[in-house]
């Protein structure tokens, strides 16, 4: 190696970290989070809500409806879970 280069220490790179809404947690260890965006219509220049809901797994079962999450991206969990929750951001009322 020259002395320009340097040995970086593996890394498992940029996981993907989105925030969203819990929508249903009567599932053992899994939430399920809806994420909401808002989109401008090409045509008719309307904002559309478009809605998309992931699976995400909640280890210590602590999400209920209505929390705030924020959920980031993980090896497959199972058929459909390829998220888990990082932290809860805001209980609901």
């Amino acid at each position: 190696m020259s002395e320009n280069e340097t040995k970086k220490p593996s890394s498992r790179g940029h996981r993907k970290e989105v925030r969203g809404v819990v929508v249903g947690d009567k599932m053992d260890k899994t939430v399920r989070v809806e994420l909401e965006r808002r989109v401008l219509h090409p045509v008719f220049k309307k904002f559309l809500t478009r809605k998309k809901t992931f699976m995400a797994h909640d280890e210590t079962n602590e999400c209920k409806v209505g929390d705030l999450v924020l959920i980031v991206e993980s090896r497959p969990l199972s058929h459909s879970k390829r998220w888990r929750v990082k932290k809860v951001l805001q209980k609901a009322q």
